[in-house]
């Protein structure tokens, strides 16, 4: 991706960031029911680093796969952090964009998937995949528009956790503290969405 040279890069915040944790394994496990997925995952972008991180996995491979780091130009997930837009590909053997070795490396290799960015006040924050999505849901434009839409919303309650970048490079940003309406704000967002999803898939 293009250098962003305005402020310093945002790093993905520690693992141990358990309100983080639990808003992001919402996203995934909520993202996988609605689609009828074998997996859904949501990778962050290290800016500083110029790498895609497994922050949240949901059904295969989330034993092994969080905190899995891979260059943000790579597959289908580097693809669509790259150009902001999201993808759905029916067949990956026929995909060009699809990292087969990549895939191969996490231990479990889709068929399909559908992937959409975490975008924030025009800044990709990461990607939300769902692989293997029932094939129902990957028939329909209507649904990766779902997908966009989940992702959109979970980029915003995933800004009111995420600290704002510091302001000079190499100097730790404080944690977050999301206590109280805030961290009820965030996950009633999802909760919310969740349903209209359900009412509309």
């Amino acid at each position: 991706m293009t250098p962003r040279t305005e402020s310093a890069p945002r790093p993905v915040p520690a693992l141990s960031d358990a309100p983080r944790n639990e808003l992001l394994q919402s996203v995934v496990d909520v993202a996988r029911a609605i689609f009828g997925a074998a997996a859904s995952s949501v990778l962050l972008l290290d800016e500083e680093a110029d790498e895609l991180v497994f922050q949240a996995v949901s059904g295969e491979g989330q034993e092994f796969l969080v905190g899995r780091r891979f260059p943000a130009g790579r597959g289908i997930a580097g693809w669509v952090a790259t150009s902001g837009e999201p993808m759905v590909v029916d067949d990956l053997t026929a995909a060009p964009s699809f990292d087969r070795s990549l895939a191969e490396s996490t231990a479990y290799v889709p068929n399909s998937l559908m992937a959409a960015p975490l975008i924030s006040e025009s800044r990709v924050l990461g990607v939300l995949e769902v692989l293997d999505p029932s094939p129902q849901a990957r028939s329909s434009v209507r649904e990766l528009d779902l997908l966009a839409m989940f992702a959109r919303q979970a980029a915003a309650a995933l800004r009111v956790i995420i600290p704002e970048p510091v302001a000079a490079p190499g100097l730790a940003a404080a944690g977050p503290v999301l206590v109280g309406a805030q961290r009820e704000d965030a996950l009633r967002l999802l909760g919310s969405l969740e349903q209209v999803l359900r009412g509309t898939a």
